[in-house]
């Protein structure tokens, strides 16, 4: 399916130089933020109090929270928790008292706001546990990029591993510089949406390489920057079809998902616009550049014989 055909290629190849540049500052301008600012952890990473509250009707999730942070504890996460009438609250810890009593004048705020707030249980979450979590994050992203590199190594070629876990990484760490940039909390649905990313920008990576070669095997006369910028323009209206649809509901999560689903949207909304523009200007530059020929992507076919009564020979197979 396509909106459109463009007839004539686009020479991205011509500019990757300059929009590499531009992206080489932008990501380590996010490395900088990342070391400078630190990601503002939350409470599943640092530690805190954690309560459940029933009420006896639906609980307006957006008054909880407003009546929490008038107590003067911030980035706290308000969200329901089975049924609409049962609501989940993550607290940082605070200083200059106990998770007991932190809980108790919580519970006593809500009271006084709805009678039928009542508390179903109460848990510290310790420090401890926030390191648990995010060593298990590290161990789950370092798992996911090993993944794709032998998977694009053993379907392509390791120069376009390379290419592209190089541009994948990059996504992630502006996304990560985003959030240290801004001090938008970062938990354990961002680290989630950060994964997605990952699969999520790969796929497009892999829909420009497997073009790519599919050119070296059909235009014996075109060159790599050619074959490249073919690869690309043909992929032009599949790529706004599907990144189109999917920032579409990302957005509409941003927008309608409300407090609980804020961050997570934001970040995929992120990851998605970095993975477009990596996927093209990035990961194929790093290709070109790491010099991918015909040779690298045809290895071990049988080559045609070349035919000097067919006119065809040479031009296409």
């Amino acid at each position: 399916m396509e909106f459109f055909k463009i007839r004539r290629d686009i020479p991205f190849m011509r500019h990757a130089l300059v929009l590499n540049g531009i992206s080489l500052i932008t990501f380590l301008a996010a490395v900088f933020f990342l070391f400078s600012r630190g990601l503002h952890l939350s409470v599943e990473f640092t530690g805190g109090t954690l309560m459940e509250v029933g009420y006896s009707q639906s609980a307006d999730l957006s008054a909880i929270r407003s009546t929490v942070d008038a107590l003067g504890i911030k980035d706290v996460q308000v969200q329901n928790f089975g049924t609409a009438q049962d609501v989940l609250i993550r607290m940082p810890a605070q200083k200059g008292g106990t998770a007991g009593q932190q809980s108790e004048t919580v519970l006593a705020a809500l009271k006084a706001a709805d009678p039928s707030a009542n508390l179903r249980r109460t848990e510290f979450v310790g420090p401890q546990v926030g390191d648990e979590l995010a060593t298990d994050g590290l161990k789950a992203l370092a798992f996911v990029v090993v993944g794709i590199m032998l998977y694009l190594a053993v379907r392509f070629e390791w120069k376009f591993a390379v290419a592209a876990i190089i541009a994948n990484l990059h996504d992630v760490v502006i996304i990560l510089g985003f959030f240290a940039f801004f001090q938008w909390e970062f938990s354990l649905p961002v680290l989630a949406a950060v994964l997605a990313v990952l699969g999520y920008s790969v796929n497009e990576s892999v829909v420009i390489f497997d073009r790519i070669r599919e050119n070296f095997r059909r235009y014996r006369k075109m060159n790599t920057v050619e074959i490249i910028d073919n690869a690309i323009t043909s992929t032009i209206s599949r790529t706004i079809i599907t990144h189109g649809c999917t920032q579409l509901m990302v957005l509409s999560m941003l927008l309608f998902g409300g407090a609980t689903l804020h961050y997570f949207a934001l970040a995929l909304t992120i990851g998605i616009l970095f993975g477009i523009y990596s996927s093209v200007f990035v990961a194929a530059a790093i290709a070109m550049w790491l010099g991918i020929t015909r040779e690298d992507l045809i290895k071990g076919q049988v080559k045609k014989e070349t035919d000097p009564n067919d006119p065809n020979d040479g031009a296409q197979v």
